[in-house]
């Protein structure tokens, strides 16, 4: 879980964090930590509450076809062919076969689409594919920008050693007459040629290069821990970050949610576990690990440098200033690291998002026309990214924007409808002694109402802020 959720959001937080203040932004993250643990067990007592109900299904047919394949006889027929069984013993067997099976057990791996088509009506399922589609767009855009941005400033940044408290514009001159605002495009233009075919196709067997870029993720955050710590230590830094500026705190709560991020590929995660009785245990030892590592990294980089130079990318800090790290080659790591993470994942998000574009507007036995399956759907896909990542490049404000709206409804409104409608759905089949053995610890109602209206407070005090903002500007 840890490789899945710490990723781009990590590399936006440290700036969020300077913009909040240090004492409200290590209390609002470990307040979200919180509540997205509790939608996590939400999510996986859904998933639990799936397999039973698919199980229980599958039961009702097998016996089904047995009362079909024996209507041919009648019991004088069983009787006369010395095949008579009582009619009392059949549904004391079939409870005794029941009851060695644990029905809640997880061993099919349901989506959460799967899971949203079991147990919400058709608005709400139409519902739950809009908001995976728009934070999958959100995703796909800061991909489409976080590439360029990370190139822009590698290919067109002072690596003398003398630019560590320059803070570039985009009019400023990147190679000649060429500003740094037309060199991004370049670099996006480039990315867009280079991995946008694969939207086209499908994206498999990716499993050794997920392999190489948790290895490098863990390289590159250890390495910026360290060397912020080591100037820190050395007392070098720069760093002064104010206590706490509420004005900072919506883009903090976007930048936040959308970094822990996880519901969506919790079947995935969860169901291969052989071991799943101290799951709870599990899932929170998860979120203690990242809650640490987010903070020690947003404190390091806010106490190490200047809040007013942070960079919306916070390994572009190390690309050009000596004074944290003098190793070129290094530096040049650091600067490039977004560029091979994000371009493995940029094809597999692709794809997941036009699939789900077909999902939602799928019929029962209808299929789609080749123009409309090959062309149409994948570039409804790539389009709309790349078009935002032409017109802003500001990370802070995608990750935040993206995690605000789209990810509160991922993290929140739908793990909070999917236990809540899940639980009322098994409730007349298996009665209610039946016990969820993965049932989340926060299982009373009272949280799942709590949840839903964390999420719609979130949602109004975050639009207010961007109104007012753009009022005042």
């Amino acid at each position: 879980m840890f490789n899945l959720i710490v990723g781009t959001g990590a590399l936006t937080m440290p700036k969020a964090f300077a913009a909040a203040g240090w004492v409200v932004s290590v209390s609002l993250i470990t307040f979200l930590a919180f509540m997205s643990f509790m939608t996590t067990t939400f999510v996986i007592e859904a998933m639990a509450a799936a397999n039973a109900q698919l199980r229980w299904k599958r039961r009702e047919q097998e016996e089904v076809n047995d009362s079909d394949s024996n209507s041919d006889y009648s019991d004088d027929d069983d009787v006369i062919r010395g095949r008579y069984e009582p009619v009392e013993t059949r549904p004391i067997l079939s409870v005794q076969r029941a009851a060695n099976i644990d029905h809640f057990d997880i061993v099919e791996r349901v989506e959460m689409g799967q899971m949203a088509s079991m147990f919400f009506n058709k608005v709400g399922v139409n519902m739950f594919y809009i908001c995976i589609i728009v934070y999958l767009y959100g995703d796909l855009a800061i991909y489409a920008a976080a590439v360029p941005v990370s190139l822009t400033e590698v290919a067109c940044g002072n690596h003398s050693c003398s630019a560590g408290r320059v803070k570039y514009n985009d009019t400023d001159s990147c190679w000649g007459s060429v500003r740094r605002k037309d060199a991004y495009r370049v670099f996006l233009a480039i990315f867009t040629l280079l991995l946008g075919p694969f939207t086209f196709f499908n994206a498999q067997k990716t499993k050794y290069l997920q392999i190489l870029t948790s290895l490098m993720r863990w390289i590159a955050f250890t390495m910026m821990i360290i060397l912020a710590l080591i100037r820190i230590g050395t007392g070098h830094s720069e760093g002064h970050p104010s206590v706490a500026q509420i004005s900072g705190v919506p883009n903090l709560f976007g930048v936040c949610v959308y970094s822990f991020m996880c519901q969506h590929s919790l079947p995935s995660l969860v169901t291969p576990i052989s071991n799943k009785q101290r799951m709870s245990a599990l899932v929170m030892a998860d979120y203690i690990l990242i809650l640490c590592f987010y903070s020690l990294l947003s404190l390091t980089a806010i106490f190490c440098f200047d809040s007013s130079l942070l960079r919306d990318m916070y390994t572009l800090n190390f690309t050009d200033n000596c004074d944290v790290l003098s190793i070129p080659v290094l530096r040049y790591f650091l600067g490039l690291f977004p560029v091979f993470t994000i371009s493995t994942n940029f094809p597999i998000i692709a794809v997941t998002l036009r699939n789900n574009w077909k999902t939602l507007f799928h019929r029962d036995g209808g299929t789609y026309p080749w123009v409309v399956d090959r062309i149409v759907f994948p570039l409804i896909t790539l389009v709309p990214p790349v078009i935002v990542a032409f017109c802003t490049h500001d990370l802070e404000a995608l990750v935040g924007i993206t995690g605000a709206y789209a990810g509160t409804g991922i993290q929140y409104i739908i793990p909070a409808f999917l236990v809540y409608f899940s639980r009322r759905h098994l409730e007349p089949v298996l009665g209610r002694d039946a016990v969820n053995k993965h049932r989340s610890p926060f299982h009373h109602t009272f949280w799942v109402w709590f949840v839903i209206l964390w999420a719609t407070f979130c949602l109004m005090f975050v639009t207010a802020n961007i109104v007012l903002t753009d009022g005042k500007s």
